[in-house]
């Protein structure tokens, strides 16, 4: 199920330069997996706690993210091992505007993580002499290293708690493809809740409401993982089985 117009249609909408004015200086950070079918009930109980990112006249921006990765897949692999400091590295086109930017998330050993970017040009699949610059800051890496893994699409919605403390980001319509395979989730649904430690999280108590626990995920992981059935993937079997069962309807 994807999100309608319909349901978005209550909200009321927020710019961008409103939405980044949103700090959270002492951030925490939750994930929860659901099935999509939940969200007209959700989505419900939220209209009168959040405002909605709205870009010209669109309330669901929709999104292509290429993640680059080492031919033996150790980005993916640091992952799966837990190890500490590890990165992500991606190109992401933002379907409704055109732009485009090359990423580098960076968790640390902390647990906090770290994103930076700078603009990209076409072609997205290629690491050019800028990108070359904040890739060998942040990670050490070199171009030649690094080849395209995967790329995801998916549409979201981005709310922001009326008391400014909290942002919200759900993700549906996602599907993973590369050299492999290819594999869809339309019967998913991802929401990320980033919010001050110090403020009380509405979408966090309905979700609870609804039986929905926090589950660590990572869309990256969970895609190549299920497009490249012979990857080592212990780790995400649980995060597998959990997903495809949402996906089919059974949960």
């Amino acid at each position: 199920m994807s999100i309608t117009d319909e349901l978005l249609a209550p909200f009321t909408p927020v710019t961008l330069r409103e939405m980044d004015a949103v700090k959270l200086l002492n951030r925490m950070d939750a994930k929860f997996v659901f099935s999509a079918g939940l969200l007209p009930a959700l989505l419900g109980q939220l209209v009168s706690s959040y405002h909605i990112l709205e870009i010209g006249t669109v309330r669901q921006q929709h999104y292509e993210t290429l993640y680059f990765d080492t031919p033996g897949n150790r980005l993916y692999l640091d992952h799966h091992n837990r190890r500490l400091n590890r990165f992500k590295v991606r190109s992401r086109r933002y379907l409704d505007s055109g732009d485009l930017f090359f990423e580098i998330k960076f968790k640390s050993n902390k647990g906090r993580t770290r994103k930076e970017r700078i603009r990209h040009a076409e072609p997205w699949d290629r690491i050019g002499s800028k990108q070359e610059q904040l890739l060998a800051a942040g990670t050490g890496f070199s171009p030649e290293m690094l080849r395209p893994s995967l790329m995801v699409s998916f549409s979201r919605i981005t709310l922001a708690g009326k008391e400014m403390a909290e942002r919200v980001t759900i993700d549906t319509g996602l599907s993973f493809r590369n050299d492999t395979g290819r594999m869809e989730y339309p019967g998913i649904a991802i929401a990320e809740v980033k919010q001050d430690r110090s403020c009380r999280s509405v979408i966090t108590g309905v979700l609870h409401g609804m039986h929905v626990p926090p589950t660590r995920v990572s869309k990256y992981c969970i895609g190549l993982a299920s497009v490249h059935p012979g990857l080592k993937q212990n780790y995400f079997k649980q995060k597998l089985h959990l997903i495809n069962k949402l996906n089919h309807g059974c949960a």
